[in-house]
Formats: structure tokens, sequence, C-alpha cells
């Protein structure tokens, strides 16, 4: 198994016009001019590490999150004390913008691995994007990708079998690394099964049956977190046509 890479403290502390997530975050589509005064509100902390807290359910909403290494995962607790996993976020992604509305974080967000996170100040970003229009829209594309999400989510919650939720996880999964310029077929899981399971509304034994049957049939090779998609067209054609069966008359999503 490949060796993780390690995170340099030095490298996290890149400005946003250096940072090679600029084209998936908030800088994409400004001026240079524009992306000094956004990097002039972002603190950027030290190393966080698995189980640290960005925020929890409850909280007063005081800022977003950007992922720049690592992972995030989001969740929310019931009355009963049982977790209900939201989502996991990769580095270029904003965490909190479901918050916004009522000023109050509905979810709490957890560090899954050694992970790197930009906070914007969600006031000064507010002030800021008044003087500046594609920062803005932005905003606004970023806020309309996530509704995207939580509808696609839905729809593979919706009345899919157990396979053709964790085919479209492993392929959602695989493309958002591919976009990130990490390989989409070889790839390490940050998260455990339990989380996975909560995720898509399995049980994990569940998730563990599914998983040694895809490897059973070829589409993949697990070894514990390691995931190697040895047939990424396999499993995109369980996905496109799970969705086709909801839609009829849909064409599947192209990668």
């Amino acid at each position: 198994m490949r060796a993780r890479k390690v995170i340099s403290f030095d490298t996290i502390r890149v400005a946003c016009k250096n940072c090679t997530l600029a084209a998936l975050c908030l800088p994409r589509g400004l001026t240079p001019e524009d992306v000094e005064q956004l990097d002039g509100i972002v603190k950027r902390s030290k190393p966080l590490h698995r189980g640290d807290s960005l925020f929890c359910q409850g909280d007063p909403f005081r800022s977003l999150f950007v992922v720049k290494t690592g992972s995030i995962k989001t969740y929310a607790t019931g009355p009963e004390g049982g977790e209900q996993v939201l989502g996991f976020h990769l580095p270029g992604e904003l965490i909190g913008l479901d918050a916004i509305e009522k000023g109050v974080h509905a979810c709490s967000a957890t560090v899954l691995e050694t992970s790197a996170i930009c906070e914007i100040p969600f006031a000064q970003l507010e002030s800021l994007s008044n003087r500046i229009p594609s920062l803005q829209h932005q905003l606004y594309r970023l806020l309309s990708k996530e509704i995207g999400q939580d509808a696609e989510m839905l729809l593979l919650l919706g009345k899919k079998s157990a396979e053709e939720r964790l085919a479209g996880f492993l392929v959602s999964l695989s493309r958002r690394l591919r976009q990130r310029g990490l390989s989409a077929t070889d790839f390490y899981l940050s998260m455990s099964r339990h989380e996975i399971a909560s995720y898509l509304g399995l049980a994990v034994e569940t998730v563990s049956r599914v998983f040694s049957r895809f490897h059973e049939e070829g589409f993949l090779e697990v070894e514990r977190k390691h995931i190697q998609l040895r047939d990424l067209t396999a499993l995109e054609s369980i996905v496109a046509k799970a969705m086709m069966d909801h839609h009829p008359g849909s064409k599947p999503a192209q990668p």
C-alpha cells in the first residue's frame, strides 16, 4: 500500500491566489486584485486531526469553512443521541452554507483525517461580496451546487438498492477526486464503514456485504480503507441504470 502524503504546515499557509484549489473554491472567476481582498479575511489554522470539531449542532453561525487538505464529516444528532451522517467534504468544498438562513448550525462538522481548513468570517465575506459582484456570483453558484448535491442524494436514497447506493457513492467520490487532480480509481476512504452506512441509510453489515460482492465481481479491490476501482465503467453503468429507472426519459449524467 502506498504511503499517505504528509501535510506540510508551510504548504497549507499558501495564499488564495497560489492555491491549487482556486478553480473549485471562492476565488474562481475573481481578478487578482479581488483575490487579494478575499485572502485578507481568510483565517488559516494549524492542521486539525481526526475527531477535532469545526462546529457543533446548535452553535451560532459565524464563519464558513473551506477544506484545503483532508476531509470533513457533517452529521446531525437525533433526540435519542443517534448520529446521522449528512455529508463528506473534500478539498475545495465549503462547509456551513446551510446555517446562513437561521444563523445557527443545524449539524456538526468533525475532521476525518489530518486536515487543513480555511475559515472565512461570514460578516466580512458578506461585506466584501457587496463590493465584488463576481464574488457574490460565486457564492450563489456554490449555494446552487449544494442544493443540487442534496437533490442527487435524495434520489440516491430514494428507492435504490444497496448496490445502487454504494455504487453511486463510489462514483461520486471518484468524480470529485478527479476534479481535484487526484486519482479517480485509487484512493483511501477517510470514513469508516459505519459512517458510510449512516450516510447511505444502510446497515453496516450490508455495506460490507456489497463491498465484498463488488470485489468478487471484479469492480474493485479493497484492502481495509484502500480502494482500487478496477471497473469504474461498470459502477457508472449501475448508477446510470438506476437514474434511468427513476426518470425513464432522462439521459445519464456524463462523468
